[in-house]
């Protein structure tokens, strides 16, 4: 019997310093995330991150926090409900940090008889404090606690025809009546070093002003040329003006260099430039968590408008939209009467 997993990253349990606390320590002690010898991120995340982060992110959960629960977790739970209703095979929800665990979705699944599994993380771009970080968290939990179950990977859509539809239709719904002087396609920041990490050619990606654009079985595994090429797709889609849109990168923590141009110093330099009027689009994420709500909505409208700027939108995620429920129902049920011979071909 075959079923489905949603894999997103997740939330602590409440708003107050405690649970963010908790989550924070799962979350960053993830060798994935900070990957540097386990030593190390021990002195740095529970030595001194865990001893001042907490109190300050609880802030800005507190700022975002519904009254129902977590955004993240609502929204998600939203989504799964939808698909589930249109899905021909049963579909669970899982989290990679927090308590709405992977090892709980896949013993949902299990409990229903589902012995093959198409394991879905919500990231439409690959990188390995993302999506390999769910892979490998899920392929432990299946081993440990379900050696019979099969998995299937969906991979990255950051291209896909159906996810650059949905996107682009929202953006454009959005753009409906807005005078606006750029559009700013703002992706989560990672640091360069995990590009270099997860080239399987460990010579392509230089991050330079050409790799990304010369083909290479590296770019299956780039996180950067999966943004640059979402934003080509969605910019020939909507068939926007040169020079009208642009890439940035956001969320930087720490002193090592992280992938630019930086969204927070695009947000100080647009009003130099003349672009006032500013549109916000946040496509590495498909539901609105922390970094959307709280650091783009709330904080770069700020920060734009402190620069001299004067209109400034964001535009919401895919979140529970009923186009993107369709797309990714339109997939799973796909893969559900997929034999296990043309799925390993």
């Amino acid at each position: 019997m075959k079923g489905v997993l949603l894999i997103n990253l997740g939330s602590p349990d409440s708003p107050n310093p405690k649970d963010v606390k908790r989550y924070l320590g799962e979350f960053l002690m993830d060798e994935r995330v900070i990957d540097v010898p386990k030593w190390l991120r021990t002195f740095l995340v529970k030595g001194i991150i865990l001893n001042t982060r907490p109190k300050k992110s609880a802030k800005a959960y507190q700022k975002i926090w519904w009254e129902e629960g977590s955004p993240l977790i609502i929204i998600s739970e939203r989504f799964q409900e939808k698909v589930q209703q249109r899905a021909k095979v049963p579909v669970a929800l899982g989290m990679r940090y927090g308590s709405m665990s992977i090892q709980k979705g896949l013993k949902e699944l299990h409990d229903k008889g589902v012995d093959e599994v198409l394991v879905v993380p919500l990231y439409p771009h690959y990188a390995m404090s993302s999506t390999e970080t769910v892979i490998e968290k899920t392929k432990e939990e299946q081993q440990k606690h379900f050696p019979n179950m099969e998995l299937t990977i969906l991979p990255s859509f950051y291209n896909h025809p159906d996810y650059i539809r949905v996107l682009s239709e929202k953006i454009k719904t959005n753009l409906e009546g807005v005078d606006y002087d750029h559009i700013l396609f703002s992706y989560h920041g990672i640091p360069e070093r995990h590009i270099r990490k997860t080239d399987p050619t460990k010579s392509h990606c230089k991050i330079d002003g050409s790799c990304c654009n010369t083909p290479s079985k590296a770019h299956a595994y780039c996180y950067r040329h999966q943004c640059f090429e979402t934003t080509k797709e969605v910019a020939k889609y909507l068939d926007l003006p040169e020079g009208k849109y642009s890439d940035s990168f956001q969320s930087r923590l720490g002193g090592d260099p992280w992938l630019k141009p930086y969204t927070d110093k695009e947000f100080e330099r647009f009003p130099e430039e003349g672009k006032k009027n500013l549109v916000v689009i946040t496509p590495a994420f498909v539901a609105d968590c922390l970094e959307t709500l709280e650091e783009i909505a709330m904080e770069g409208e700020e920060e734009f408008k402190e620069a001299g700027g004067q209109e400034y939108k964001h535009i919401a995620c895919l979140n529970d939209d009923d186009d993107w429920v369709k797309v990714m129902t339109r997939w799973i049920n796909e893969w559900s009467v997929t034999s296990k011979e043309e799925v390993t071909a």
